[in-house]
């Protein structure tokens, strides 16, 4: 199967808004959370980057998920900041593509880690799914 080139980057830039704030998460007012920028956010953002960087690959009916993802997330980004996440692609762990993640905001780094994804067929995602509503493995 084709991959990126080793060591090829994708990035994904984006200003900070109140969707992707930490005290927005929760619909229940009882969970307090900071107006500042979500762990859950660096991490699809992070996300997004590495299925960029995979986006060349895909052919008809096909796309990629994540399968795994390790990263911390070391600074707190206030509102209305640009964070730049980007994935470096390392490489296969069989079927599985490696990427590293790092994310930046105006003021420096404020998460990194590893991440992995496969590319798969959304008929086969979905049917998937669809065995586990109805109770199925």
């Amino acid at each position: 199967m084709q991959e990126p080139a080793l060591h090829a980057t994708a990035e994904v830039a984006f200003l900070v808004g109140e969707s992707d704030l930490a005290s927005a998460l929760s619909p229940d007012p009882q969970d307090v959370f900071p107006q500042v920028f979500a762990t859950s956010r660096l991490i699809a953002f992070m996300e997004l980057a590495a299925a960029r960087l995979l986006r060349p690959l895909l052919g008809p009916g096909e796309l990629s998920v994540g399968v795994t993802i390790e990263a911390s997330h070391t600074a707190a980004t206030p509102p209305g900041s640009t964070v730049r996440a980007t994935a470096r692609y390392l490489g296969r762990e069989g079927k599985l593509y490696l990427f590293e993640v790092i994310a930046h905001d105006d003021f420096g780094e404020i998460g990194r880690g590893t991440h992995k994804r496969s590319i798969i067929t959304l008929d086969r995602l979905l049917s998937g799914a669809a065995r586990r509503k109805k109770g199925g493995t």
